[in-house]
């Protein structure tokens, strides 16, 4: 046990070392050039009159055969099997006791709000490895709003964020307790997160230039608040499923339900 605490110890050093050489940490020259860069943040109070707002709110189902969710073999690393509470399976598909609410779908605004500015949240979300996981396993966060990154865990970990729009990064955090603090500068649907020294850790992230975003719950239950009134593209986005949209029109102080129906392809419950 003593020649593997050295063993993590060091490969922790030496990946929050190469790390740090390939830019991923924040506090590198680079990205600070970044955040100097990046458009200063929304000032203003929101666009939206409360008096007038509207809301959009419904379910997500899944129907098919919904194919069950892989098994997660933790003994590469013993810190992780003795945290694990029972089984551990992946989070690819969550359904509810129903059989067909799905939750972990992220639902967002994709259209329509035109040249409207919102204020930057000043407080931080936070994902954390806890248990060999992350939590949450998807998410959202507005533009320039400070994502923590926690590792609960008395084990090396890294966060790496495998972007498009924005840059991408990879975080070695070796010990427990350990805290880096990110801002991505471009909306972006999604991004994936993984973890390079346990393979089975995974997480998605909306980044989005406006507030209104959400994720089902395992009742398949969202909701959108305090939309201006007008016409919107509404999209749902799953990570094996794929997207599904929808256009919805709301007037002023109107609560309007809709359904997103996925439905798991024939090839995908083999």
């Amino acid at each position: 046990m003593r020649l593997r605490s050295v063993w993590m110890f060091g490969l922790g050093v030496a990946l929050a070392a190469s790390v740090s050489a390939c830019g991923g940490s924040q506090n590198t020259p680079a990205a600070e050039k970044e955040a100097a860069a990046a458009p200063a943040a929304a000032t203003s109070t929101s666009p939206v009159d409360p008096a007038t707002a509207a809301d959009v709110k419904g379910t997500v189902t899944v129907s098919g055969t919904v194919p069950a969710n892989v098994a997660i073999k933790m003994n590469a690393d013993p810190v992780c099997a003795r945290q694990a509470d029972g089984p551990q399976m992946m989070e690819t598909y969550v359904v509810g006791t129903d059989g067909k609410s799905l939750a972990n779908v992220f639902v967002y605004v994709k259209d329509g709000l035109g040249n409207l500015v919102f204020e930057t949240p000043t407080t931080p979300v936070r994902i954390d490895q806890k248990d060999c996981r992350y939590h949450p396993h998807v998410f959202g966060i507005q533009v320039g709003q400070p994502l923590d990154i926690i590792n609960s865990d008395p084990t090396l970990h890294n966060i790496h964020a495998v972007a498009k729009n924005n840059r991408e990064f990879n975080n070695g955090q070796p010990i427990q307790n350990m805290k880096t603090t990110h801002t991505f500068t471009a909306g972006e649907v999604m991004v994936p997160f993984k973890c390079d020294v346990h393979g089975w850790m995974n997480a998605y992230v909306g980044v989005m230039t406006n507030p209104f975003y959400a994720v089902s719950d395992t009742s398949g239950a969202f909701s959108l608040k305090g939309l201006p009134p007008g016409t919107y593209t509404i999209e749902a986005w799953h990570e094996k499923l794929g997207t599904l949209t929808q256009s919805v029109t709301v007037g002023a102080k109107e609560s309007k339900d809709i359904t997103f129906a996925f439905t798991v392809p024939a090839a995908s419950a083999n």
